[in-house]
């Protein structure tokens, strides 16, 4: 026997020692949960024969009968617990036989070079990830399986899926193969097939039935503990399957090592079976597996969460993910080369319609990370790229400068309309007038003493009137800002906007679901966050950029355009202009000004002029 093989050998034994070692708890439980009534039935024939006669016997008789009828009906309640409760399942987006003949051959060939039984269907899901999943629990509602050869695009019959090696009467339903969209549209087809290979190979343990039994049993139990712990869970619910709960933890506890000794057998069996397939070409695969991870996370943070936040969601993700690893290739030198693989087949290709699929996964994705509506509406449309710089950055620009200044309104600073330079002159003039002539400043070390500027009319909203502030005394943390306080004030105040804002708005669906839930519903979308919350510096920060946009667009002709890699750019004469955030940060951290008016001098941008806000 080979080396691969004997791997795979003592994977698989050990896979299948490990399940029948998580049947025996299953088997304990249930002997013990049975000894009470063999008890009872013990102690009744002898009763009836009339061997066991006296009131000790009868007393025990009655007793042991009460412990039996208890013990059973809790038995039934856990077991219906396990039965109904229904497993997590990934959201992904189901992919038919029909809309990827292609995609169903290749999976098909595959595993038949395997020697596996074919997955019984293929789903998509909007990460970086590819797995297998079993539908096949009694609260789920099985896959839909294809009873009769399927024509291809060609006009050739072959095997529908989980019609393959192993399928048949006695074996477990081949699960559910789920792919990663991103590696649809950035890996080539060689390399989606060598990615797959391995994780096509897990069907074969997976149609063991002692390791199907015993997973079904884990995911019972991992489910009935969940149902507790569920958003729609009130108090009587908590009440009434706290002992199921409890003993579904006892269960799932004593056996829980087994399990995952046995799912660590299974991927070594299934790795060491896929090493004959592709296993050169697997090892460049990989290295695509990790930028498609570093574009896609880089592409949902910067780019499309600015939209989900204003109600649009981008409908070509996994298209604009190729965009993203195109120009990370160009911009990394580690990923030379990457580029030039553009030229081969991709595997989006497998699909009949790749739109369609793309706009699916990408609105899963915006109920994943960001919690939006199942459906498109007047308040969450779909956008597509060439629309995003006009209805997504400019709109945010506009939308922040805005907040910006509603929050300088709020602390009562009004807006000057003289420059910098006569602005600290006139300060400096009225550095000796009595505090009568200047208002009720009080020392420059508290918020409360912030200096108010002359109330001169003001023509609108402008940028001079947010650096005149940032600039003055006390607005700075660094060395020259004298504390900071101006800053954190203004950090704060933002930050209280924003808070109301979100407060004020309706609930996302994955919350409002949680509200209506029933005992044995349907579960809400899990939300992953993308982001964590963002500091009060940090959010003054992006607001300031914001408004020095707004300025460059309205008085210097730039125009608002999209990065793949960070989100939202400035474009002056069709090129980013980078060197923008350093001097917005020394402004907001250190109270310097200077940086930015001169960078903003340099390009013709106006900030006295007033900005078109919204």
């Amino acid at each position: 026997m080979s080396d691969s093989g004997m791997g795979e050998g003592m994977g698989a034994q050990g896979a299948r020692v490990r399940a029948l070692a998580v049947l025996r708890v299953r088997s304990r439980a249930l002997a013990l949960a049975l000894l009470p009534t063999a008890a009872a039935v013990v102690l009744l024939v002898g009763g009836g024969t009339g061997h066991l006669r006296g009131p000790g016997w009868d007393a025990a008789r009655w007793g042991v009968t009460a412990l039996a009828v208890a013990v059973l009906l809790l038995t039934a309640a856990v077991a219906a617990v396990i039965a109904r409760a229904r497993p997590a399942l990934s959201p992904t987006v189901p992919v038919t036989e029909k809309a990827a003949p292609d995609l169903y051959r290749l999976v098909r060939d595959l595993a038949e070079r395997l020697d596996v039984p074919v997955p019984s269907a293929i789903a998509l899901t909007p990460d970086c990830d590819s797995w297998l999943e079993d539908r096949t629990h009694p609260g789920h509602s099985k896959p839909r399986s294809v009873s009769a050869p399927a024509r291809g695009r060609d006009g050739r019959r072959g095997k529908g899926p989980g019609r393959g090696k192993g399928a048949g009467r006695g074996v477990a339903a081949a699960p559910v193969l789920v792919i990663g969209s991103p590696f649809l549209w950035w890996m080539r087809v060689a390399e989606l097939r060598a990615v797959l290979a391995p994780v096509v190979a897990g069907t074969g343990p997976a149609a063991h039935p002692d390791i199907a039994a015993a997973r079904r049993f884990v995911r019972g139990l991992d489910a009935a503990v969940a149902v507790t712990a569920r958003p729609g869970a009130g108090p009587i619910r908590r009440a009434v399957l706290a002992l199921p709960e409890l003993l579904a933890r006892v269960l799932l506890r004593a056996c829980g090592e087994h399990a995952a000794l046995m799912e660590r057998g299974v991927a070594t069996a299934a790795s060491e079976r896929a090493q004959e397939v592709d296993y050169g070409l697997r090892i460049v695969a990989q290295e695509q597996v990790g930028l498609a991870y570093a574009g896609w996370d880089r592409l949902l943070t910067r780019v499309a969460l600015p939209a989900w936040r204003m109600g649009r969601w981008p409908s070509r993700l996994d298209a604009g993910v190729v965009s993203a690893l195109t120009e990370l290739s160009r911009r990394d030198r580690l990923a030379e080369g990457f580029a030039s693989r553009l030229g081969e087949r991709p595997a989006c290709d497998l699909l009949e319609e790749p739109g369609a699929v793309d706009e699916a996964a990408s609105l899963l994705a915006a109920r994943l990370f960001h919690g939006g509506p199942a459906e498109a509406g007047p308040d969450w449309s779909p956008v597509d790229w060439q629309q995003y710089p006009e209805e997504v950055v400019d709109r945010k620009w506009r939308t922040e400068a805005a907040r910006l200044h509603r929050v300088l309104d709020g602390m009562e600073v009004r807006p000057s309309t003289r420059s910098a330079r006569s602005a600290r002159s006139a300060r400096s003039a009225r550095s000796g007038a009595s505090a009568d002539s200047v208002g009720p400043a009080a020392h420059a070390g508290s918020l409360d003493s912030l200096e108010f500027l002359e109330p001169a009319p003001a023509p609108g909203p402008n940028l001079a009137r947010v650096m005149d502030h940032l600039a003055r005394p006390g607005s700075g943390s660094g060395p020259g800002g004298g504390g900071g306080e101006v800053g954190d004030a203004l950090a704060a105040g933002i930050s209280a906007e924003l808070a109301r804002e979100e407060a004020s708005a309706p609930p996302t669906p994955a919350e409002a679901a949680g509200d209506s839930l029933a005992l044995w519903g349907a579960d809400p979308l899990p939300l992953f966050p993308l982001q964590p919350p963002r500091t009060g510096r940090e959010l003054l920060a992006d607001h300031v950029t914001a408004m020095v946009c707004c300025s460059a667009v309205d008085t210097a002709g730039a125009a608002p355009g999209l990065d793949w890699l960070d989100g939202p750019a400035l474009l002056i004469d069709g090129e980013r202009r980078a060197e923008l955030p350093a001097r917005v940060l020394s402004l907001v951290e250190d109270g310097d000004a200077e940086p930015l008016r001169a960078w903003l001098a340099s390009l013709g941008v106006r900030p006295e002029k007033p900005v078109r806000l919204v």
